[in-house]
């Protein structure tokens, strides 16, 4: 038997994959998003904003301060001939860029179409429940998504017509794209060193952390789980773990996985750290900023950041902001680490070129769409515009997400999660990782904004 180490990499370029391969087709789409939503907005045309429910309720009585604001709605005033449309228009929209995506990548679309269809009406339901003003305060969309998925996929099981749809990953790769125009270099200005201190310094070394002791402690030997889940805890909970769980080619039932434990852990903690830091008398700007560094899902940090006012939801969300822009640099060096040591071994080489196979194309997308935004859209038409684009591209990003979260719940068994466990071994990789995320957040956040070293930035609210 052979010795040698067997070389992975190399390959000549297949330009066919800019128009055949998933994380190109998402970018694709994504841009077409981004130009209808900004074409929409600029043009004056207000035709292509998605689907969107106003918050409805059923248990309790909203206020007419409430209902005058516009975000409040009976469910009733909201189902009209509008809606309708909007209803039409966003699946319609949506099953035309997806379709297209699924075509060009060799698949058929006299399957994928009718059980896109059927997974548009789950989402649909998922959006609904969510939008109820009850359930809506304490539990955003994804969790919903996710549970009516599990429900279905460990009940009644999922008909093998509907299966084409289910397509996690290019759905969520298409949402980070459309988010990226979103992810405003400017945030890091508004924060300086400050936000910069306490997102990027404490990141890379809660991964670092977590590697070693998934890997050396622990013992776990499923590689690229240890490191998906640690991007998801210590970045931004899902978006990370598509990205890296891409960059070290993850398998689908390791992604399920940090992003279920991500998913009920975020519940938790914007539920109850907010009450925690109130009982702890921290300022509101430590207190946001702590929750922007240590809870997971962007939606989950501006609930959590607004439980404490407003000038706490605002640190929250610039701390949470300038650590989406770590997205794409945690991918790329994921790639590099996975490519030059963890798969690099005497009987498998992997030469240099393997970084950029390894590497999440839809990251492009991302970088691009934010340098876009920051740079090109922003100077030209100002902040008021480039906010009206991103409430059109919001419900366009949050339609992708639902169909993805939906989508893991459908993909996902209960005895796939256990198996997964390695014996609870996974779970505790997640708790204490994830407080040592906290108390390393919390200290970067007392050296930097108790003013006891450095002089406490002000935030126009």
């Amino acid at each position: 038997m052979s010795n040698k180490s067997v070389p992975v990499g190399n390959k000549a370029t297949d330009w066919s994959n800019l128009w055949k391969k998933e994380d190109w087709l998402a970018c694709w789409i994504g841009f077409i998003i981004i130009i209808i939503g900004t074409l929409d907005v600029l043009l004056g045309w207000d035709f292509f904003s998605a689907l969107k429910f106003k918050t409805f309720t059923i248990w309790e009585t909203l206020t007419p301060e409430q209902i005058e604001s516009g975000k409040y709605a009976s469910l009733g005033s909201q189902l009209t001939l509008q809606f309708l449309w909007k209803v039409i228009l966003t699946g319609g929209l949506l099953s035309l860029l997806f379709g297209v995506g699924v075509k060009l990548q060799g698949d058929k679309l006299s399957k994928f179409i009718p059980a896109f269809l059927a997974l548009y009406f789950i989402a649909i339901i998922v959006r609904l429940v969510s939008a109820e003003y009850t359930l809506n305060r304490y539990l955003e969309w994804a969790f919903w998504a996710l549970f009516i998925g599990l429900l279905i996929s460990n009940t009644i099981k999922v008909p093998d017509w509907l299966k084409p749809a289910v397509k996690t990953e290019f759905y969520i790769k298409t949402g980070l794209v459309v988010m990226g125009f979103s992810v405003l270099f400017s945030n890091i200005a508004k924060f300086g060193l400050y936000g910069l201190g306490i997102a990027w310094i404490v990141t890379p070394i809660v991964i670092i952390f977590m590697w070693q002791l998934g890997i050396r402690v622990l013992k776990i030997d499923n590689k690229p789980l240890v490191m998906t889940l640690a991007s998801a805890t210590s970045v931004c909970g899902t978006s990370a773990a598509i990205a890296t769980g891409a960059a070290c080619k993850a398998k689908k039932e390791d992604l399920s996985m940090a992003v279920s434990i991500s998913i009920i852990f975020t519940i938790l903690m914007m539920v109850f750290e907010p009450m925690i830091i109130s009982a702890c008398h921290m300022t509101p700007l430590m207190g946001g900023s702590l929750i922007g560094g240590t809870v997971d899902s962007t939606g989950a940090v501006v609930v959590a950041g607004t439980a404490l006012g407003p000038e706490a939801q605002q640190a929250a969300v610039l701390v949470k902001s300038i650590q989406n822009i770590l997205i794409g640099f945690i991918a790329f060096f994921v790639a590099v680490f996975f490519a030059t040591r963890v798969d690099n071994t005497e009987k498998r080489t992997v030469r240099a070129n393997e970084i950029w196979v390894r590497f999440p194309k839809f990251i492009i997308g991302f970088f691009v769409a934010s340098l876009v935004a920051s740079f090109i859209i922003l100077p030209a038409v100002g902040a008021d515009q480039v906010g009206a684009i991103n409430k059109v591209l919001d419900q366009y990003k949050n339609w992708a997400f639902v169909l993805a979260f939906t989508s893991i719940g459908l993909d996902t068994h209960f005895k796939t999660i256990i198996k997964q466990m390695h014996g609870g071994k996974v779970l505790w990789l997640y708790l204490i990782g994830q407080t040592f995320n906290i108390l390393l957040t919390l200290f970067a956040v007392w050296l930097l904004l108790s003013g006891v070293l450095f002089p406490v930035p002000e935030l126009t609210v």
